[in-house]
């Protein structure tokens, strides 16, 4: 079976992939002869739309190599019949992980610490002072409570923080209360139309932190950087922006008081691990006619 795994892997991680084509999502032009015999395809990030399936005749199965299947048109694949699957779980410690580092690297105004030392203005650093905080007694909001957030909550705890939750299904508190009063705001909700833009940065506290290792598209991004530039909000920590990658000149990127990662809070070697795995146990179920793991359409 032809599987294709659309990514900009490391050479170590070739040696890992058996008869898996690795094709990097930069080279477009070898992607394009590969679709016509494609019939599996591992997606990352680069989109899956309807004009890439229909290009692609002998495709049965788009597996989506993490959780958000945002960027697959999901509907062109079920008109033709396709499987969908994710991997719901296989990412949730890297990225709980990296929104802990994100939360404390803006608690503590590490970018900035960072270029003080690197560019010998190291006595500087000492006018940031005010801008420090801690994380041990400050109440932290997680927005949706699946994989990740189940796991950063007891992480959380354990450094002293006070932990609220919301999610359509669970919840500790409100929405709105957890939004106006939280020091801190943590986004794990998925982007559909019912969740886009759904936290506007000035029902936050003051001097409260946003941040972001889910979707772009869940903050209005306009509002974001108001608050940010007026002093309404301390910081921000973002893995993730509404248009990816963002614009050259993007009014986020020149904000001091912002923390960016290129979307790579999944990405550890334990989380391709066991990612590969899975998606490797769904080939084998392809092929023998089983059930799939985690199918989503």
């Amino acid at each position: 079976m032809k599987v294709v795994f659309h990514f900009d892997a490391s050479e170590a991680l070739r040696a890992d992939l058996g008869e898996v084509i690795l094709c990097p999502e930069s080279d477009t032009q070898a992607f394009e002869k590969l679709l016509p015999t494609v019939e599996v395809l591992w997606h990352v990030l680069k989109p899956v739309t309807a004009e890439i399936i229909g290009r692609a005749p002998n495709l049965r199965l788009i597996q989506k190599i993490g959780s958000g299947v945002n960027t697959i048109d999901v509907e062109a694949a079920k008109r033709r019949g396709i499987a969908v699957c994710n991997l719901p779980g296989t990412n949730s410690r890297a990225v709980a992980e990296m929104a802990l580092l994100l939360m404390l690297a803006c608690l503590r105004r590490l970018p900035e610490l960072h270029l003080h030392v690197k560019t010998n203005t190291w006595s500087s650093a000492w006018r940031l002072q005010d801008h420090f905080g801690e994380l041990g007694g400050r109440s932290v909001g997680l927005l949706g409570y699946g994989e990740v957030p189940k796991l950063l909550h007891p992480m959380l705890e354990a450094l002293g923080a006070k932990v609220s939750f919301w999610s359509r299904s669970r919840k500790s508190a409100e929405l709105d209360a957890i939004v106006g009063s939280s020091d801190i705001v943590s986004l794990h909700l998925p982007l559909t139309p019912q969740t886009e833009k759904i936290l506007d940065p000035r029902r936050m506290k003051r001097g409260a932190i946003l941040v972001n290792t889910a979707r772009g598209g869940l903050v209005d991004e306009e509002s974001l950087v108001e608050t940010l530039k007026t002093g309404h909000l301390a910081a921000a920590g973002l893995d993730v922006f509404a248009q990816e990658p963002p614009r050259p000149g993007h009014p986020l990127l020149a904000l001091p008081n912002v923390v960016c990662a290129p979307h790579l809070a999944w990405l550890t070697r334990e989380t391709l691990q066991r990612s590969i795995a899975v998606a490797l146990e769904n080939v084998r179920r392809l092929e023998a006619g089983e059930a799939l793991l985690h199918r989503v359409a």
